[in-house]
Parts: C-alpha cells; structure tokens; sequence
C-alpha cells in the first residue's frame, strides 16, 4: 500500500480517486502512506463508492469510513496528495480541499516544494512535465522559464548541481534555453 491505494482483505488494490499521492521513494511518500494506514487500519470497516477503472485498467473510487468520512478528502485535506481531475459527485469539495493544503504549506506543499537550491552551487532546476511524466527537462540561469519552474519532490523532481548530473537523471535542456 501506499499513500493513494488501499489494499481489501481479499487483497485486491484500490485507488483514491482525485487522489495523486507520492510515490514511496519521493518526499512525502513514506508521510502519505502513514497517513492513509491510520485512516484504514486492517480490518476497517469501508464503503466504496463511485467505482470505475481508470486508463490504467486500476480500480478507483470514492472510500468512506463507517463514520461517513470520505478518506479521499482526508488525504487531499492533510496536504499528502495532489488533486487529480475526475468526474465524481465529490470534485468541487476536494478540490477546495487541496487548495486549502496549499495555501497552509500542509504535507507535501509545506514539504516538498523546493524554492531554495539544497546547495547554494546547484542552481539548475529539473522539472517533468505536469501532463506527460515521461517529458523531464532541467533550466539553468538564463532559460526564460527559468524562474517559474518550481521544483516539487514529492513528484520526483529535483535541484541539479551539473547539466551532466541532469542529463544522468534522464531530464534534458528545455528548448528555449540558449545555448550555455
């Protein structure tokens, strides 16, 4: 299990949906899967709702605990989950919930949003693209974009300290830098 997937006791896996959580080996993973456990304990009991399958053939839907609670909300409202669009009867409540997390720097905003370099030398920013996470591209000083990429661990993004150390990441130079 993870921050945004629940584990039944017949061992079939459910997703969150509107839920984005960190994966494991990301900040704020490990907090997001912590989380999502105290909220379901094996054995708890859970109602599902608003089921489908989403475009990677995984379940998904709407969880809520037996005191009506829906876990969806709970996560996206402590900060440990993105707001991923969906069709639901619950949308508008969980996206005001994200952007509630947001505004405090809860979970992962507080976390995981990296505006400062980890050393003052690795200035070269790594981003992936929000729709397309295969699309990863590094801006050094100079690129136009440059001071809006914002470096968000929690989806595996990073501060660089070489272009050479960016390229080994698998990220490449953002098409409008100039050349360096």
């Amino acid at each position: 299990m993870d921050g945004d997937t629940i584990v039944l006791d017949n061992k079939a896996r459910i997703r969150l949906r509107h839920v984005d959580a960190p994966e494991l080996a990301f900040c704020g993973g490990t907090e997001a899967k912590n989380f999502l456990e105290k909220l379901s304990p094996p054995k708890t009991k859970i109602d599902i709702r608003e089921q489908i399958i989403d475009q990677r053939g995984r379940a998904t839907a709407l969880i809520y605990t037996k005191k009506n609670r829906l876990i969806n909300g709970l996560i996206l409202e402590s900060g440990w989950g993105r707001y991923h669009s969906d069709q639901t009867t619950a949308k508008e409540t969980l996206k005001q919930k994200t952007k509630l997390a947001q505004e405090k720097f809860k979970g992962i905003f507080g976390k995981c949003v990296l505006t400062e370099p980890p050393q003052k030398d690795c200035l070269i920013k790594g981003n992936i693209d929000n729709n397309s996470p295969y699309v990863k591209r590094y801006y050094y000083l100079g690129c136009p974009q440059y001071k809006y990429a914002i470096i968000e661990a929690d989806r595996g993004e990073s501060w660089f300290c070489t272009i050479n150390e960016a390229g080994k990441a698998g990220y490449s130079k953002a098409k409008n830098c100039p050349i360096q």
